[in-house]
């Protein structure tokens, strides 16, 4: 075999596997995730549907690597410890009035009950938001501090979507900012350092 030979197909599979990411990513968010089936998104990837499986193993494994795509919150959780919790607050706040500008986040909180939507939902939240927190706090109980933090935003969201989007006002902010604050706290009269 020729070296060029070798050196395209390596290319072309990745080549490949993008484009049944990106149609999967399209389709998911256009049409949500039950409606869309694994050989609507090998046609529009112009893929052999055989090579879904190969490189994802299932339509739950291919959403799973859509999500791996989608912006995580990081970079909320970068900076100084003190001002998180005011961090945080501005990004719930958001969530009150505006669902996430990712059509494939919106897909994930429309089929969260979905069993395979579930389990992609549930590890996507554990490496995209509740490790990277406790890993920035300090002291005891840092993972339940996640949790409690974590369920705050998460039940906003779910607020937002049950009856309907609020624009917050500068009073919400600090209030979840007092909020924040105490479920990050290190005890019962700590702080965040």
């Amino acid at each position: 075999m020729s070296p060029q030979v070798s050196e395209a197909r390596p290319r072309d599979r990745e080549a490949t596997r993008e484009r049944i990411l990106q149609a999967a990513r399209t389709l998911f968010g256009e049409h949500g995730y039950e409606r869309v089936t694994v050989r609507m998104i090998a046609a529009s990837a112009e893929a052999n549907i055989a090579l879904v499986g190969r490189y994802f193993g299932s339509k739950a494994g291919l959403f799973a690597a859509v999500l791996q795509g989608e912006p995580d919150l990081h970079t909320l959780f970068e900076g100084d410890l003190e001002s998180l919790p005011r961090r945080l607050a501005e990004y719930t706040a958001e969530r009150m009035q505006h669902p996430s500008d990712s059509p494939i986040v919106r897909t994930l909180e429309r089929f969260a009950s979905h069993p395979e939507v579930r389990d992609v939902a549930r590890e996507r939240l554990i490496t995209a938001v509740l490790s990277p927190l406790e890993a920035r706090l300090t002291g005891p109980d840092a993972g339940a501090r996640a949790r409690m933090a974590t369920s705050i935003f998460l039940g906003v969201s779910a607020m937002r979507r049950r009856i309907g989007p609020r624009t917050p006002t500068q009073a919400d902010i600090d209030r979840l900012t007092a909020v924040f604050e105490a479920c990050l706290a290190e005890g019962p009269q700590g702080a965040v350092e």
